[in-house]
């Protein structure tokens, strides 16, 4: 498995020197100062990969993370001939530049989403949280989202109303930032006017109107990915559930079944990300990575911890509700068989997805949820797993 790390380009705070001291060879990046919709240019790609590949350091552009979706695409709305035009001549230049495998997600308006960024750890250090009641306070008495009482407990909304009532304005854009945090492409940030008028593009499209959207967008671009033997892979929604009034429809096997099923190419593939689809109790993630294993492109291996009323943290990589070992165990199985192939591109690229902030993390303002230590500490732990897994006395049925 190719060991690869998330880098932010220029607006990182962790250079590629200190990424290299990690053991990591790939990076997992994308030209993000690119309004979405405009087409990567060969210049600028190649550009980014030189100052990747050129300092020595033995490391270079593994995955694109991400080739963003535009919003008009997601909500079918006008000509969109010439978006889906772009998209296509951008992967002809990531082809023609040598990088073959797209990360990309189908998640209306918002990327992941948290209330917490800096939920305390047990033994020290922090990390990213969703809290169930805090997310139906700011969807209930700081949105005023018309229905969103429907979609929690009596329970939950009993705790959001003492959330909001114990507040003061502070704790409420602490809130708001928090639940903005998850879009590191766009670096847009809504207020909750903005918001609200943003959902309203969104007021007529439900689940069935976003599946056919995005299988109009699977019919326009993976014949021309898969011609360019590119690999696009769907990342699953985070929270796994409807949020904010949106529909989510990568969240559970089903979807999974549903999206590879639309095209039946190679190209078009999966993001097996453990962390997204961990949070999601019915999902049995080792299960869902063994049934769809030939389509896996790419792994972000992290775990989550679940409550019963819907809130998640992100645990430890070894400690979460994933069985860590039992899913690595199916992504290296299906190495071995690409291998026995005779594939040229076996290897599945992951990357410790997420990490506690650790000791010299805190306060150096990294991405939320992407600090160093805790990913090397994560890297470290995943490592250890392939490397037990593949040592020549382990035999895989």
């Amino acid at each position: 498995m190719l060991e690869s790390w998330r880098w932010y380009g220029p607006f990182d705070k962790i250079k590629l020197a200190e990424i290299a001291q990690t053991g990591a060879s790939g990076i997992v990046t994308a030209l993000h100062e690119i309004p979405y919709g405009e087409v990567w240019p060969v210049e600028t790609i190649r550009a980014r990969q030189a100052e990747i590949a050129g300092n020595g350091l033995g490391l270079h552009w593994a995955v694109v993370e991400s080739l963003p979706v535009h919003e008009n695409i997601k909500r079918g709305e006008g000509d969109l001939t010439a978006l889906f035009a772009n998209y296509r001549q951008s992967l002809a230049n990531l082809a023609a530049c040598g990088i073959r495998t797209v990360c990309y997600n189908f998640m209306p308006l918002l990327d992941w989403t948290r209330t917490r960024l800096d939920a305390p750890v047990s033994r020290g250090g922090t990390c990213l949280r969703f809290e169930a009641h805090e997310m139906a306070a700011f969807e209930v008495h700081m949105l005023k989202r018309e229905g969103a009482e429907a979609d929690y407990s009596p329970e939950v909304l009993e705790k959001a109303r003492n959330w909001h009532d114990a507040s003061d304005e502070n704790a409420r854009q602490t809130l708001l930032a928090s639940i903005m945090a998850g879009l590191p492409g766009a670096y847009d940030r809504y207020d909750v006017e903005g918001l609200r008028q943003a959902l309203e593009h969104y007021k007529d499209i439900g689940r069935a109107e976003l599946q056919a959207n995005y299988a109009r967008f699977l019919a326009e671009v993976v014949p021309a990915a898969e011609e360019l033997g590119m690999r696009l892979c769907v990342h699953p929604d985070d929270p796994p559930r409807d949020i904010l009034g949106l529909p989510r429809i990568v969240s559970s096997e089903e979807d999974v079944a549903w999206i590879l099923a639309q095209q039946q190419a190679r190209a078009n593939g999966l993001t097996l990300c453990s962390g997204s689809l961990g949070a999601n109790p019915a999902n049995d993630v080792p299960a869902i990575a063994e049934r769809f294993a030939d389509r896996i492109h790419f792994a972000h291996l992290r775990n989550v911890r679940k409550d019963p009323d819907g809130s998640f943290e992100e645990a430890a990589h070894l400690e979460g509700d994933t069985d860590m070992v039992a899913l690595v165990a199916a992504l290296i199985r299906e190495e071995n068989r690409r291998r026995e192939e005779g594939r040229l591109d076996w290897s599945i690229p992951f990357r410790p997805d997420h990490g506690h902030e650790l000791l010299s993390d805190s306060g150096r303002g990294t991405h939320p949820g992407y600090p160093l230590i805790g990913r090397m500490r994560g890297l470290a732990e995943l490592r250890g797993i392939v490397r037990a897994l593949t040592h020549e006395r382990i035999h895989f049925a």
